[in-house]
């Protein structure tokens, strides 16, 4: 095999601490190399016309290119070597930019490695051998699971696109945290307003078929065409005849059902619509406070009912969906601030979280809008706000910033002024995190023209004093102590991932971060994709977002599977697994561990062996490393081609 060899200065990225023209002179002594050079950008368009020409000049077999991490431009170089008429898998790359420049600043040891990784790369390309993807049928039907704003952006436009799209949503009503609020920064208008028109297009598109108040179950099959079981939980009440009248809320006896659409503020009925606009607007029972399935009474709503749709006996169903994409809107959880005992942990009524100071502002919460103290039902006059509750927090495990807070705390101090003028609000902050457009603004606006005291410090302390709380902290810009009387306490509580999100992301094959929020394929060029071909990510279920970010990103998942379904097939990827069938002893082991169900059980001449589904395969390779026998084999990363880089690395 001829080889050439391409080192990249990348600027001064790789050039600043290896001698690139070093690097390339010594590659020319490497066995089958017929040429190498040095080039300024070699991804570029004149770096990628001089492989072309090269290839074309020397007749080169293959062709190896020294420059950053193949995560970034693997697949354009592949493209490039194409392009000259060689197959794709006749190329390789040595990461001499993360692996080395950028990790030492000794220029003979970094040009040293440099050309250490050069010289393995051309072992293993000597071993490569050309590779060929197959071509698949897809189902252009796609998969949303969630149905807050990002989850219902990304389905609209996908069904505005001609897709059928599937929506499985696990709470009662679609909306998710969006639906919850009653105002939205820094416009001050309406959330219902904006969201519900949106809500009520999921309900009536033609292309979306939705499940409510359901669950993913199982996750099989792979891009293209994956295979999905939903749990639709019941009810106990008959959706397809439930005209949402409400007159079952109204006459059951039943009323201490804890109400999680009002994050526990007040209760509300054992059967109950979560609130007028939600969608679908259908009745679902709680069976834990239920006097008719508890201890067999009652019965009221299943009398009263004009459409007869109570059914006690309901059990849990489910329903088989095929798909050819996913996308993920699953969105973010509170963080549980009750560990926090300096802030009372719990134990006050009047210290509550924003989440629970929406729902007491909006005209559709338990209050009415109206704003009240929970313990006595007394207007506040003076209001203290507590920033960074569950953020920034090392102590507690939450280390980075959830991004909106600062943000909601000015639109609620606003608010609170509106509804009580005689109030006033107090913050305690750490720093203001208002980077969106008009949010700086926003956040003057409640200082200046709002009146708002904010106070750049952490509290320590609150603890109750006559009917009041007592709020102590310290002010880091005056360097003294405060002490502020508060009627209401609220507490801007930080985001975390959503709760199931971990177990999710096993039945969807995609990974995750140390906090549990799912990661993106690249942070830069692959913001909406995961590792996982085919699954795809909206929203705060990736790291915590506002909801313009999470609309943006709902689009661009829609984009994304828009793209994907432009083609009839779909090509599989030829890195995958190979069974040797005389090697293999049917142990079973491979298809204990493949994380993705790629391996299957087959019988051969009477025996059983392994056999690998090329579609499923994902190339991970631990299917390679478990073989006792060392009957599987990775395509373009067998035993003896990952040997020859080894034995290259420790030949002198």
């Amino acid at each position: 095999m001829k080889i050439g060899v391409f080192v990249c200065h990348c600027g001064s990225n790789i050039e600043a601490t290896v001698d690139t023209a070093a690097v390339a002179a010594a590659s020319r002594e490497f066995p089958d190399v017929v040429f190498a050079t040095d080039t300024m950008y070699t991804c570029s368009e004149p770096g990628q016309d001089e492989i072309v020409a090269a290839i074309k000049e020397h007749n080169l077999g293959g062709v190896v290119v020294a420059s950053c991490t193949p995560r970034m431009h693997e697949q354009t170089f592949r493209r490039t070597v194409e392009r000259a008429g060689l197959n794709r898998y006749l190329f390789e790359m040595a990461n001499i930019r993360e692996h080395v420049s950028w990790i030492g600043k000794d220029r003979e040891s970094n040009t040293n490695k440099s050309v250490d990784l050069v010289r393995m790369a051309t072992e293993k390309l000597m071993r490569n051998r050309p590779l060929y993807s197959k071509k698949f049928d897809i189902n252009k039907r796609v998969l949303v699971i969630g149905g807050g704003v990002a989850g219902i952006q990304a389905a609209l436009d996908c069904a505005d696109g001609g897709l059928e799209v599937v929506m499985v949503e696990k709470a009662p009503t679609i909306g998710g945290k969006m639906a919850k609020l009653d105002k939205t920064f820094p416009t001050v208008d309406c959330s219902s307003c904006i969201l519900g028109p949106r809500m009520v297009d999921v309900a009536q598109h033609p292309n979306i078929t939705l499940y409510a108040y359901s669950e993913i179950e199982e996750i099989n099959g792979y891009v293209g065409n994956f295979e999905i079981k939903v749990k639709k939980k019941a009810t106990y009440v008959d959706w397809d005849s439930c005209t949402g009248c409400g007159i079952c809320m109204e006459k059951c006896p039943s009323k201490k059902a804890t109400d999680t659409f009002n994050e526990g503020i007040g209760k509300t009925t054992a059967i109950n619509i979560p609130f007028p606009q939600a969608i679908p607007k259908k009745a679902k029972i709680d069976p834990d406070f239920c006097t008719k399935i508890q201890k067999g009474k009652c019965g009221v709503c299943a009398k009263l009912c004009p459409s007869g749709c109570i059914n006690y006996e309901m059990q849990d169903e489910f329903v088989t969906e095929k798909v050819g994409a996913i996308v993920t809107a699953t969105g973010f959880d509170l963080f549980d601030w009750s560990i926090y005992g300096e802030y009372g942990a719990g134990r006050y009524p009047d210290v509550i979280t924003s989440l629970q100071y929406e729902r007491m502002l909006s005209a559709s919460g338990p209050t009415g809008g109206h704003i009240k103290r929970p313990s006595d039902g007394k207007e506040p006059k003076n209001v203290v706000f507590i920033q960074c509750v569950g953020s920034r927090d090392k102590s507690v495990g939450r280390p980075y910033c959830s991004g909106f807070c600062c943000m909601y705390t000015a639109k609620q101090a606003i608010l609170t002024k509106d509804h009580l003028p005689d109030s006033q609000s107090y913050v305690f902050y750490m720093d203001i995190r208002a980077i969106g457009k008009l949010y700086d603004e926003f956040t003057r606006r409640a200082m200046e023209e709002y009146d708002t005291k904010y106070i750049r410090g952490r509290v320590s302390m609150i603890y109750p004093q006559g009917d009041r709380l007592l709020v102590r902290g310290a002010d880091t810009l005056m360097g003294a102590q405060v002490e502020v009387d508060a009627d209401l306490v609220v507490l801007a509580v930080g985001a975390e991932a959503a709760a199931g999100a971990g177990e999710l992301a096993e039945k969807l094959r995609i990974s995750y971060d140390s906090y549990g929020f799912y990661m993106e394929g690249h942070p830069k060029l692959k913001p909406v994709e995961t590792n996982t071909a085919g699954v795809y990510l909206a929203g705060a279920c990736q790291g915590p977002k506002d909801i313009p970010s999470s609309v943006g990103q709902g689009s661009a998942a829609a984009a994304k599977v828009l793209g994907l379904f432009s083609k009839d097939q779909l090509e599989s990827d030829p890195q995958v697994s190979v069974v040797d069938i005389k090697r293999c002893i049917g142990c079973g082991k491979c298809i204990q561990t493949c994380p993705f169900g790629a391996i299957k059980e087959m019988e051969f001449r009477g025996m059983a062996k392994a056999d690998v589904i090329e579609t499923i395969c994902q190339g991970c390779g631990i299917c390679t490393s478990t073989c006792p026998q060392g009957a599987v084999q990775l395509q373009h990363f067998t035993d003896n081609q990952i040997l020859s880089e080894v034995n290259a690395l420790c030949r002198f």
